[in-house]
Parts: C-alpha cells; structure tokens; sequence
C-alpha cells in the first residue's frame, strides 16, 4: 500500500474526489480527510489520531532503541561473575523485551502528542482552508488513480505520494 497526498481547496472538491475514490474501489477506510479544526465535514472520512499523530513511527522507533538498550543492559548483567549459560540466556532476553516493550510505550506516549512529520508541509494550506485527503492505495494502481483524480479534478493538486505505510492503521 502507498498513501497518496492531495491538496483539495474546498469540502465540494473533497466529496468528488472522495467519491471518485470509492469508484475506483479504494475502501473508505482507507481514504482521510484532515481539515482546519473546527471545519464541518459532514460525511467525509475524517482522518484519526493514527493519521494525524506520529504515533506509528514513534512507535517503532522506541522499539528498536528499547531493545537495543535492554540487549545492551543484558550482555552487561551477563558479564558479571556470577551468572551462568542458562540464567544469562534468560537475563538478555528479559531485558531485551523489557527494554523493548518500554521503548515502544514511552515513545507511543511522545509521538501522540506531536503532529505528523509527515503532514507538516501542508499545516499552511491546511490552518488557509484547505482539506488534505490521504487515500492508501495498493503499489500498481497509484498512477491509475492519480490519473483519474487528475482527469475528473484538474484543480486538485497531487502532492505525491508516501513510500510506503504501516498495514495496520
């Protein structure tokens, strides 16, 4: 899946592509629409916290400093004179997980709280009035869909696309 970004000046504009997506088969919870706080979007897709936070990669981010930290507090532990093979097996494990899982929460925490790097580009034309729609479509059929949005809304500018996205949001 690869999300694609466009840029909609106004809610007309969004419900048409909206529906040009659900014609060309993208599901509608795979389609998000971010506006400036307090715009009515009657019954588009709104974008969640997932969308709009950088929840995902904090996430992951946390997760492999965590482990890498607790792997490290583990081959430490294990250095000390008294452990032996199979206690040490089980530290460094214990410890890598442990490490791992409060990467992931307190980085989980963080990433909430901040904005989408990702969508930062875009908080000007976003706080002007403008909608961003976020769809995530499969690899081979961006170039269908960006030609279709192109051919049927020749104002709406595609911003591009994103390499790739997480399967679970």
């Amino acid at each position: 899946m690869k999300r694609i970004y466009f840029l909609v000046p106004d809610i007309a504009t969004t419900q048409k592509i909206v529906d040009d997506l659900l014609l060309t088969r993208i599901e509608e919870r795979h389609i998000h629409v971010i506006a400036k706080r307090g715009t009515p979007l009657e019954d588009l897709p709104e974008a969640n916290l997932l969308q709009k936070s950088d929840f995902i990669p904090a996430v992951e981010q946390g997760l492999a400093l965590g482990g890498s930290s607790g792997m490290l507090a583990g081959l430490i532990a294990v250095a000390l004179p008294p452990a032996s093979t199979v206690i040490a097996g089980g530290i460094l494990l214990a410890t890598t997980i442990a490490g791992a899982g409060v990467g992931a929460w307190i980085s989980g925490m963080v990433g909430m709280s901040i904005g989408n790097r990702r969508t930062q580009e875009f908080e000007a034309a976003i706080d002007a009035g403008e909608l961003l729609v976020l769809a995530d479509v499969p690899a081979q059929r961006v170039t269908e869909i960006e030609e279709s949005v192109a051919q049927h809304l020749p104002t709406v500018a595609i911003e591009g696309t994103e390499p790739k996205i997480p399967a679970f949001p």
